[in-house]
């Protein structure tokens, strides 16, 4: 994986310019993954590092070097003259979920880089922390509970039944069908698990939401080129009864299982006032957290069809048929167009640095 993609300069009646020199930041193979199923990362990784590389191959203007070996990531970025990095490194450095680390190398050897900061990945990280932001911006969020994992007892959820997941983390590590908790006892057996899977040890208990939820993806960056794409909606209609209602890990990382074949998304048909309120939710989150370029939001509406914040997340998948890229395609954007976009958005921050650069349409 670790190779170079090279394309032509653009073609046209100006003088061609020097491609942009993009440092392809990724997941090391070689390493062990502990949120991964089985421990390492899999085929499902291999062909989305293939397909980023077949897609940021087609873009004019630009040549893209990957690299996923942490043990060269900082002689390599020191040494390679890069314009930009693309930060794809969503599983941390040396795959040990130091997220933050990799923006914050990149800061000290003053690369670009595409992407929140460290501290907004580590603060969009605690969803106990972007509930209480939300709430004060104006912005729903289920109740809740904080519960510290270390305590001796730990509380009783107040209402029933209950979602109960992990306060830290993404990719719905630690969300499984025994999360949503119908009374005390199952709540004290999936918080003791907890306790035993999960670091730091800290859980949210959180009134179960049952309306419809939609995942809302934004490219670009406030006040004026902040574009949000139309919002995709989680079709739970083909889910066995018998399994809660919820998009847990198995959803998103465990292929043949009950949740992996029947979830789906679809393109969310919205009213224009809820639309309206997405967008604006969505801005003022975008902002307050400090995200830059991309991110994607979750909501889920209760009993009443109140919308409430799930998650943020400043360093959604990144995948050719991720979330972001669905909405990207509704939008009319393929998969080189998504990567054309996220890296403009990038680029536009540093103009002296980008000056230089070459534009053009992807192409697929």
């Amino acid at each position: 994986m670790s190779d170079t993609t090279e394309q032509p300069a653009p073609t046209g009646s100006r003088a061609p310019t020097r491609a942009i020199e993009v440092a392809v930041l990724l997941p090391d193979p070689r390493k062990p993954y502990d949120f991964a199923k089985d421990g390492t990362l899999g085929e499902m990784d291999t062909e989305a590092v293939q397909r980023l590389e077949e897609a940021l191959g087609s873009l004019a203007g630009y040549r893209a070097t990957l690299l996923d070996d942490h043990e060269q990531f900082i002689d390599r970025l020191r040494e390679g003259g890069f314009d930009i990095a693309l930060n794809f490194c969503d599983t941390g450095y040396y795959n040990q979920d130091l997220v933050g680390n990799v923006p914050s190398l990149c800061e000290i050897l003053r690369i670009p880089c595409t992407g929140a900061p460290a501290w907004g990945l580590d603060a969009a990280s605690d969803k106990w922390l972007v509930g209480a932001l939300a709430t004060s911006l104006g912005i729903p969020a289920p109740a809740e509970q904080f519960v510290d994992l270390t305590a001796e007892s730990f509380p009783a959820p107040r209402t029933y039944p209950a979602l109960i997941k992990p306060n830290v983390g993404g990719g719905s590590y630690g969300v499984t069908r025994r999360s949503v908790a119908h009374d005390a006892d199952e709540a004290e057996r999936y918080l003791r698990w907890l306790a035993e899977t999960i670091a730091p040890p800290e859980a949210l208990i959180q009134e179960f939401l049952t309306g419809a939820e939609y995942t809302v993806s934004v490219i670009g960056n406030p006040p004026e080129d902040l574009v949000v794409l139309p919002p995709a909606e989680v079709d739970y209609s083909r889910l066995d009864p018998d399994l809660p209602p919820i998009f847990p890990y198995a959803g998103k990382f465990e292929p043949g299982s009950r949740y992996w074949e029947q979830l789906r998304h679809r393109r969310a048909v919205l009213d224009t006032t809820t639309l309206g309120w997405l967008k604006k939710a969505c801005r003022l989150l975008f902002a307050r957290l400090r995200c830059r370029d991309y991110a994607r939001f979750d909501f889920r509406a209760d009993e009443n069809g109140v919308l409430k914040l799930l998650d943020a997340n400043p360093n959604p998948t990144w995948h050719w048929d991720g979330r972001l890229a669905l909405s990207a395609g509704w939008a009319g954007h393929d998969y080189a167009g998504l990567l054309r976009m996220i890296l403009e958005a990038a680029a536009a921050r540093y103009p002296e640095r980008m000056r230089q650069a070459p534009t053009g349409p992807a192409t697929s």
